[in-house]
């Protein structure tokens, strides 16, 4: 069978980069031609989105002479990723009517 598997992008990104999240999703229809990614490494701590990119890219060297689209949805360091806390009891706030 021709072209990558989603397993192969994920082994390559793990080994490489050792990333905190990581979500490999085949978008070619599971021919192995187009994937998306969302990493979180530590890696891309102090480092711009291009060059994330590009260490992103060089991790799947081998890969990307197979792949004909890498779609790189996010590159984000542990500290980007964090979810943030709900903020509802700050939105939710009212202060009491004074009309009477």
């Amino acid at each position: 069978m021709g072209g990558v598997t989603k397993e192969q992008v994920e082994a390559s990104l793990t080994s490489k980069l050792n990333p905190v999240h990581l979500e490999v999703i085949d978008t070619s229809g599971g021919c192995g031609a187009s994937f998306a990614v969302e990493i979180v490494s530590e890696q891309f701590e102090g480092k711009r989105l291009l060059e994330r990119h590009r260490i992103v890219n060089a991790a799947l060297e081998e890969e990307m002479k197979e792949i004909h689209a890498l779609s790189i949805k996010k590159a984000q360091t542990p500290q980007q990723w964090k979810p943030t806390p709900p903020q509802d009891s700050s939105v939710t706030t009212t202060t009491p009517s004074t009309d009477a």
